[in-house]
């Protein structure tokens, strides 16, 4: 057999068994596997060709047109399984992805506000109807607003580091240090400076937000929330603080609940008293709760003590006022029978959607 003879039947064979290969191709990255295999630069129809440069010229024009020839059938068989596997890998992912109509919808988990805004918008609200306006202030504030103002000495225990977050290397123009506020009440001082600017009172005030102190127990986390109310107007009395709580606790416990207001002391306040309502668990029947006494401690309050007052320019023989804080992570626990403070903090999904979150 000649050399041109042998070259044609191996193009042949070549052209018979890359067809059937690109045939039975199952994918284009196995199609295009084959594509270098036998039409790379170093495929089979290359190891080929290197024989005819073997041949004499005048026998190579015949052998190029048999190469021309299997070239142009090897590349139509390819296409032609490229369009193939292209339109059946189109199919199936258009049948993966094809959305049955007749199907019920699939709903996403619908969100909801964290029980503790929840409580915290419910407070304001309630404040707000009462003709409360409401006030907000910095979170990070220095010692004049945060304790000075507020008739808190500098003795005082709350002034100490292990309750108070002070703030490294930051002072206020006056170069006093800065701290994260231990209470809301600085907002008070603020909202009576402003009031006294703009000309005098009455005021009244519903102050919520962030506060900030060393502690973290079941009953006390590092931050929490409180919410200030403070009056301020001529002849201001006790009766109408009791009359202003008795409202709120009940409205936002939904039932007439019973308070008691026990003597205290709190700088900022003169007379100062705890607030007791009737315990929500056992309706004041004694329960592990309320530790068998039917009441429950929740807030203290008091009638802004004079020296408040005057360190903001508010004439004390002609005003007065009442004032009292409360903790919103601590009414919200109550209402709902939460064991746990922590709870409201550890983003435990199980419970936030307990909690409607």
């Amino acid at each position: 057999m000649s050399d041109i003879e042998a070259l044609k039947q191996q193009l042949g064979g070549l052209q018979g068994e890359a067809l059937a290969a690109f045939a039975a191709a199952a994918d284009l990255d196995e199609l295009g596997e084959l594509r270098v295999r036998y039409l790379g630069k170093k495929g089979r129809l290359t190891e080929v060709l290197k024989g005819v440069g073997k041949l004499p010229p005048e026998e190579r024009p015949a052998i190029g047109q048999s190469v021309n020839a299997v070239k142009q059938a090897l590349a139509g068989a390819l296409q032609e399984a490229e369009g193939k596997l292209a339109a059946e890998a189109a199919r199936l992912r258009i049948e993966a992805e094809r959305v049955d109509v007749t199907l019920p919808g699939r709903r996403r988990p619908r969100g909801a506000m964290h029980p503790v805004h929840k409580g915290l918008q419910e407070m304001t609200a309630i404040f707000s109807q009462m003709g409360f306006a409401i006030a907000e202030g910095p979170e990070i504030e220095d010692e004049f607003h945060n304790f000075d103002a507020l008739n808190i000495p500098p003795e005082h225990p709350a002034r100490a580091m292990h309750d108070t977050f002070f703030i490294r290397d930051m002072s206020n123009a006056e170069g006093e240090p800065m701290l994260l506020r231990t209470h809301t009440s600085p907002v008070q001082i603020r909202a009576m400076r402003r009031c006294l600017e703009e000309g005098e009172p009455p005021l009244a005030i519903v102050a919520p937000g962030r506060v900030y102190r060393c502690d973290y127990d079941v009953t006390h986390s590092p931050m929490f929330h409180q919410v200030e109310v403070f009056k301020v107007d001529r002849d201001m009395s006790l009766a109408e603080l009791k009359g202003v709580l008795q409202h709120f606790l009940s409205t936002y416990f939904e039932k007439d609940v019973p308070i008691r207001l026990r003597p205290h002391y709190f700088p900022f306040t003169e007379p100062s008293a705890e607030v007791d309502i009737g315990c929500v668990f056992c309706s004041g029947s004694g329960c592990r709760i309320c530790k068998h006494s039917g009441w429950l401690e929740v807030l203290g309050s008091g009638m802004i003590h004079p020296n408040v007052l005057a360190a903001v320019g508010i004439d004390t023989d002609a005003y007065s006022g009442f004032a009292f804080g409360l903790g919103v992570e601590r009414l919200v626990m109550l209402k709902h029978g939460i064991p746990d403070l922590r709870l409201f903090f550890e983003n435990d999904v199980r419970f936030l959607r307990r909690m409607g979150a």
